[in-house]
């Protein structure tokens, strides 16, 4: 309930999503949310739910309406084109929705 020891969370979950590992020579951070997102329709309702888990946290800090609306539709928008064969694995590696929603 604490308000430092949920951001606390929410960055360690970001990280894990978002940038838990560089691609050698690109300098470019990837995380469980490309990775997992790989595996047709299992990976991007996994990925999905722990976005949406980073969107309940804000919900418990007190963030607005509006502000969890936009986390939300982060999360909404990475999942539908994360589910399109290929190119939703492109876009995920370039959108970092929980990222944004952390900021």
């Amino acid at each position: 309930t604490d308000p430092m020891s949920i951001r606390r969370r929410v960055e360690a979950m970001e990280a894990l999503l978002e940038g838990m590992f560089v691609i050698p020579g690109t300098n470019r951070r990837v995380g469980l949310d490309s990775l997992v997102g790989l595996i047709p329709v299992v990976g991007d309702i996994a990925t999905a739910a722990m976005g949406a888990w980073i969107v309940w946290e804000g919900r418990n800090l007190g963030m607005s309406k509006w502000q969890l609306t936009r986390m939300a539709a982060n999360v909404g928008f990475d999942t539908a084109l994360g589910a399109i064969p290929l190119l939703g694995d492109a876009f995920d590696f370039f959108f970092k929705s929980n990222t944004r929603n952390l900021k």
